[in-house]
């Protein structure tokens, strides 16, 4: 299995960057996980669009899932002939509505894909990759992922704050990636994102962060709340999982 980063930041743009947008390449199948402002241009540069199975969202705010209308434009308008699943969580498709009435066509991302929520209790299968799903905390529903193919197994924990429901759901996974947003904890607010400390597994790589934040701080926070060395997610990065 071949995970390559296309977009890693926050809610706001790196300069030059892109949102959230995972690229998983395994057994012959293409599948993204999560497409948000951004991702599509740098799908692009990699592979082409119609080449893609399947797309899945971990929850729906912008930055995981607005060039979904991008996307759907290139593949109702553009040369290129394909309808790619589209997994979305629970509710997905209501909002997916709501995006594409912007453009005076609710319809507009049903009819680019094949659209299908799976939620905590369901499974699904895109070609050679297995998916898993559990709630994670955030401010909105919202769903962490796990992807199994080619022997190989990736976890990605979403936006969400700290919980052992996401320790116990990834445990045994080659590669944990969490987010850290957040530069410092706030006791006193809401969380729906953590700080870097906070994410634990035997492979970590931490994203989600902006490039605002001094890199060696966000690394050195999660050393030292995971007790060895972590990777930061840098866009074009890939990891090569399994044998």
């Amino acid at each position: 299995m071949r995970l390559t980063v296309l977009g890693k930041s926050p809610a706001w743009q790196d300069a030059g960057g892109a949102c959230s947008g995972y690229l998983i390449e395994a057994g012959g199948t293409t599948l993204l996980l999560d497409f948000g402002n951004g991702v599509f241009a740098k799908l692009r540069e990699r592979v082409p669009y119609d080449a893609v199975d399947a797309v899945v969202i971990s929850h729906m705010h912008a930055d995981h899932f607005f060039d979904l209308v991008s996307f759907s434009h290139a593949l109702l308008l553009g040369p290129r002939s394909a309808r790619p699943r589209l997994v979305v969580p629970p509710g997905g498709s209501e909002v997916l509505r709501a995006a594409g009435a912007l453009w005076n066509d609710p319809e507009l991302v049903e009819s680019a894909f094949e659209v299908e929520e799976c939620g905590p209790a369901a499974a699904a299968e895109v070609g050679a990759v297995s998916l898993r799903f559990t709630e994670v905390p955030h401010f909105i529903y919202a769903q962490a992922v796990d992807a199994s193919g080619d022997g190989a197994r990736l976890t990605f924990g979403a936006d969400c704050g700290p919980n052992e429901g996401l320790v116990e759901f990834a445990r045994d996974t080659d590669l944990l990636m969490v987010e850290a947003t957040q530069a410092e904890h706030d006791s006193g607010s809401q969380r729906g994102h953590m700080t870097a400390r906070e994410a634990g597994a035997s492979r970590l790589v931490l994203t989600h962060f902006s490039d605002e934040l001094d890199e060696e701080h966000v690394r050195a926070e999660g050393e030292a709340g995971f007790g060895a060395s972590v990777e930061l997610a840098s866009e074009g990065a890939t990891y090569e999982l399994g044998a």
